[in-house]
């Protein structure tokens, strides 16, 4: 049985830091597409950062340079390390994986496991 557990968000100033922690469990294959997705209310689920297990990763464009994605395979766990937070970051954030991990899909329909989310808020 896959499972995804987010953790690390918080609230925090604009301009702080954050660093979000997904552990992936229960995939038989070994390489994997990681992603972080973002939700707000009334929003689509939009795609942030995606990683490999072969360190290959992209960002969405609204990323900016601020965020960074890496994994460990030790510990079958992805992160994105948020730092320059706006209060526009302010979402849910979502992880999610796929064995295709050749792929790099950033578009939520490539998906079909996710985990429960974590919410990160940024004041002003």
């Amino acid at each position: 049985q896959v499972q995804l557990v987010e953790s690390g968000g918080g609230s925090v100033q604009s301009g702080g830091s954050l660093r979000l922690s997904c552990v992936i469990s229960g995939y038989t294959s070994s390489r994997l597409s990681m992603a972080w997705f973002r939700q707000g209310p009334g929003k689509e689920r939009e795609g942030v950062a995606v990683i490999n297990t072969h360190n290959s990763a992209r960002y969405a464009g609204f990323v900016e340079g601020r965020f960074i994605i890496s994994q460990d395979s030790s510990k079958n766990t992805v992160y994105l390390q948020m730092n320059s937070l706006k209060p526009e970051d302010t979402d849910m954030y979502y992880c999610a994986a796929d064995p295709r991990w050749w792929l790099l899909p950033l578009g939520e329909t490539e998906y079909k496991n996710w985990g429960q989310g974590t919410q990160v808020t940024v004041s002003s």
